[in-house]
């Protein structure tokens, strides 16, 4: 009888063992994480094309010259960049007419401008076109100062000051040029 009882008292003590192991509620950590990639988007612009019309004078004194040509406005809405340290990018092409037929003296086949997108960061970014009167060399690159804050913004970039090398007589035809503007990260930045 003394085996039975040793038994018993055995399974007794594991019992009480078991029942201090378990609670009403217990708890646990799950890690979760996640990234958000830096991006930068221009908006649509306003008007895809500018037109310009006849870029000369078609009377008076300076007839076949640059005529006084209005500042052009386009807006990119809702552009934005969701990081620090942006800047924009601006690279005009003049208005260039370009053929074979050699250039003769007196006249020009370039229109040089300046193109200046406000509204980003503490200054204007700008930059001008300086084509030689033979269309050469009709490509600038200049980068604005840098945004130091994520920012969403409407973008307006005015193009202005149309001007030919030396106010030369303009060659007749079709002239093409473009601006092509780059929001992203500033040089040296991310």
């Amino acid at each position: 009888m003394k085996k039975v009882g040793l038994l018993l008292i055995a399974t007794v003590g594991w019992a009480g063992t078991a029942s201090a192991q378990v609670s009403a509620s217990d708890g646990g950590n799950v890690a979760v994480d996640g990234s958000v990639a830096p991006i930068c988007i221009l908006g649509a612009p306003s008007r895809p094309t500018i037109d310009l019309g006849t870029m000369t004078e078609t009377s008076g004194t300076r007839v076949g010259k640059i005529a006084a040509l209005p500042t052009e406005t386009v807006t990119l809405p809702n552009s934005f960049c969701n990081f620090a340290g942006s800047a924009i990018t601006m690279t005009v092409s003049a208005l260039v007419r370009n053929d074979a037929i050699p250039l003769q003296p007196g006249f020009a086949r370039a229109v040089n401008f300046t193109a200046s997108a406000t509204n980003w960061a503490g200054s204007p970014s700008s930059v001008t076109s300086s084509a030689a009167a033979d269309g050469s060399n009709s490509t600038t690159t200049n980068q604005g100062s840098t945004q130091p804050l994520p920012k969403i913004a409407d973008l307006p970039v005015e193009l202005s000051g149309f001007s030919v090398p030396a106010d030369m007589l303009l060659v007749s035809g079709a002239y093409q040029g473009a601006v092509v503007i780059t929001l992203g990260p500033a040089a040296g930045g991310r």
